[in-house]
């Protein structure tokens, strides 16, 4: 199976890195390079902004990806309110220590599904392992929806010298 780039169709083979950021932990997860299935890789600590940027670009090139999946919380409407604002800064921020692009997807959801999925955890465990959960669902939601439409999902957060674009 031959790789297909986002302007071509078609699934992109590769490995991707799912992010899930919150304002104390950051959930990330990997996929297999056929995209089949998403797994927890680890929870990054969120309060020192540099050194989790670090540790996701050693994870980026520790893992071979060919792009990062971060969520985007919007807003139940779709609509981008206050933290997908501050998500799409720090993202900005983030794709630019990166040296593969890095998509910005919707995540509607993701960490309510998880956090239902983990139920059976207590608190303390849960509280480790659910932004690495959520990571991979929204892994999952971009894998799929680059399967069903041939097109890479969300956007590409802006770089010094690449601008936002829509639904690439």
């Amino acid at each position: 199976m031959s790789s297909a780039d986002a302007s071509t169709g078609g699934f992109r083979r590769g490995v991707r890195l799912g992010v899930d950021w919150g304002k104390a932990r950051i959930g990330v997860s990997a996929c297999d390079a056929d995209g089949l299935l998403a797994y927890p890789v680890e929870t990054v600590p969120a309060t020192d902004e540099d050194a989790a940027f670090a540790r996701l670009a050693a994870l980026a090139d520790e893992y071979g990806v060919i792009e990062v999946v971060m969520g985007l919380p919007l807003a139940l409407d779709g609509k981008a309110k206050l933290a997908a604002a501050d998500v799409t800064s720090v993202a900005e921020r983030l794709a630019a220590s990166l040296t593969v692009p890095l998509r910005l997807v919707d995540e509607r959801l993701t960490t309510a599904v998880a956090h239902r999925q983990l139920a059976r955890l207590d608190s303390r465990h849960r509280r480790g392992v659910v932004d690495q959960a959520a990571a991979a669902g929204i892994l999952e939601s971009a894998l799929e929806a680059e399967r069903n439409t041939g097109v890479a999902p969300g956007m590409l957060a802006k770089t010094d010298d690449r601008e936002t674009k829509e639904g690439l």
